[in-house]
């Protein structure tokens, strides 16, 4: 580890950051071979992230279980119109979601994550339940994942043969212990686990597309489901009317929302990132890109493949998880190819296990930003001398152990009720951000920050961020309108009512309750903190560019496998 001299200049208002470590106070910069600054305080993250991993595990963390499996149930109810239309729609509002937390990330990119932003720009009560509500979304995703790999490898071994709770034990660990191995192994194992997963889902798109156009074993399917049954589906209770297909047309928005719920975990990586102000707004715009391409793709020709009332179809969504539960699955067994189904199972074992990991990274982190702002205990700020949090990580591994109970005859209950549960918390965090993006803009406006001074600037600024947030709003009172809907079904659906809509109460509880407990108040404009912090960023990213500086030679800087046999396939 080499040694960089301080420079002596701060930020551009003069405020000095606050450092906290003796290495800095001392006028050097612990700095690694490969230009990342290694504190030794036990108090940082360190940024052993590059720009690749960055972009991988934004699209890993999109690419699951919602696009590979999901897609069926939003098929089914809505229709291959209905489906197309709120993917593309949804995902433009991702788009929005992404670029503002861009703008923010670019210009602080600090190991609180975006619940740090709320706390400095909008409100620490915004920022606490923020924070909370998003570890909470975390430690009940992880159990749900490892919960889906323990059904999915039923595939082969029924649980008559072996519990699942067996399973569930094992991914635990070795997810643990991938967590624990630090930031770069985790980042180098990530990025090949999300690089096979996108070459899965080119695959499937690939495949759907030569079925359609009849370069399979069956004839051409074009567009005659479109056709007859036809594009929009009416929703099950109300009956082939005008209402019937708006509501089926309206859950397909949920479901897409659930499907793009993830993509904003790039926010919680920011404080691990090497060169966070140039890597950063690079992965939001390319991840944006991509999952649009993979989702669009997929629902289009998933609608031509399969019509929404298809017996098959309606059986497959009964399965909780694994192959019998994909639509794609189902699209190659009704076009008669023998022996991929198993292939594919393989292929989401692998989709859940990557998100079981970079679930609990996320959980660990999000508690040590809480920690790092103060809503936290402190405790949970120490790190290791690789820059692991690790009584985080044991915390939240502690509350991954839930998922032992869903290894129960009725697991399949207890996952809907928790899928439902964490998708209006994500929805929460969208909406914060949007509404953070809002305070943002006009904290530096206020404070003469332009957008010539900033790395990265949302295209579509505030208007943009307004428009989203309403849409986003509008989708969570929404979400589960088929609780108050009477029809086949009979009386009144008060438990997917209470999972549905129980994270609002707590989410506002959160924030009400920080206020009047600890007295907070929103932080005006002209107040705002842009520069605490930032001047420690600014030293390091000066760190590693002079490193990369002075070990580039040619070609041969390491990452030639990657150039040349894997980046132009991403």
């Amino acid at each position: 580890m080499g040694i960089i001299n301080r420079h002596s200049n701060s930020s551009s208002d003069g405020a000095n950051a606050e450092y906290g470590k003796a290495e800095y106070e001392a006028g050097t910069l612990p700095v690694a071979a490969d230009g990342v600054v290694e504190y030794q305080d036990h108090e940082h993250l360190h940024r052993g992230l590059k720009s690749r991993h960055i972009t991988m595990i934004a699209i890993g963390g999109a690419l699951g279980t919602g696009l590979i499996i999901g897609t069926g149930k939003a098929l089914m109810q809505s229709g291959p119109g209905s489906i197309l239309i709120s993917y593309a729609f949804v995902g433009f509002l991702v788009w929005i979601v992404m670029c503002a937390l861009g703008e923010m990330a670019a210009w602080l990119p600090h190991a609180s994550g975006f619940a740090g932003y709320a706390t400095r720009f909008v409100d620490p009560a915004l920022g606490f339940a923020l924070g909370w509500t998003y570890w909470c979304k975390y430690i009940i995703t992880t159990p749900n994942q490892l919960t889906a790999t323990a059904l999915i490898i039923q595939y082969w071994c029924p649980p008559d043969r072996v519990n699942p709770g067996v399973f569930i034990a094992v991914f635990l660990v070795v997810i643990i212990a991938i967590n624990y191995f630090g930031i770069r192994f985790f980042g180098e194992l990530e990025f090949w686990l999300s690089s096979i997963k996108v070459v899965v889902i080119v695959g499937v798109i690939f495949l759907s597309f030569l079925l359609a156009v009849g370069a399979g074993p069956g004839d051409a399917t074009g567009f005659k489901y479109w056709k007859t049954p036809g594009a929009f589906a009416p929703y099950i209770q109300l009956g082939n009317r005008p209402a019937g297909k708006f509501y089926g047309f309206w859950a397909s928005f949920v479901n897409a929302v659930f499907a793009y719920l993830g993509t904003e975990l790039i926010g919680v990586t920011v404080g691990e990132a090497q060169n966070p102000r140039k890597t950063i707004p690079r992965a939001i715009k390319l991840t944006f890109y991509r999952i649009l391409f993979f989702y669009v793709l997929s629902v289009f020709f998933l609608g031509m493949l399969i019509p929404y009332n298809s017996p098959e179809l309606k059986k497959a969504n009964k399965a909780t998880t694994g192959a019998a539960a994909s639509p794609f699955v189902l699209a190659i067994k009704l076009a008669g190819i023998k022996h991929l189904p198993g292939i594919v199972n393989a292929c989401i074992l692998l989709f859940t296990f990557s998100a079981s990991n970079s679930d609990l990274y996320i959980a660990s982190r999000t508690l040590y930003g809480l920690a790092e702002r103060g809503h936290a205990p402190k405790i949970f700020k120490w790190t290791d001398t690789r820059g692991v949090p690790v009584p985080a990580l044991v915390i939240s591994a502690v509350f991954c152990c839930s998922a032992f109970m869903n290894a129960a005859s009725n697991s399949a209950t207890v996952f809907s009720y928790f899928v439902n549960l964490v998708s209006i918390f994500g929805l929460c965090a969208w909406i914060s951000l949007l509404v953070t993006h809002i305070f943002f803009v006009k904290a530096r406006r206020a404070q003469g920050i332009t957008n010539e001074m900033m790395p990265f600037v949302a295209p579509l600024g505030l208007w943009g961020s307004y428009f989203a947030l309403f849409f986003c709003v509008v989708i969570a009172l929404t979400k589960n309108f088929a609780v108050f809907t009477r029809g086949s079904y009979g009386n009144f659906d008060y438990k997917n009512f209470i999972t549905g809509y129980l994270a609002i109460p707590i989410y506002l509880i959160c924030i009400f309750g920080y206020k009047i407990f600890m007295k907070s108040h929103r932080v005006r404009p002209h107040e705002a903190d842009f520069y605490t912090g930032k001047d420690e960023i600014d030293r390091e990213e000066e760190a590693f560019l002079a490193a990369k500086a002075a070990r580039q030679s040619g070609d041969k800087d390491g990452n030639w496998f990657y150039r040349t046999f894997v980046a132009w396939l991403f």
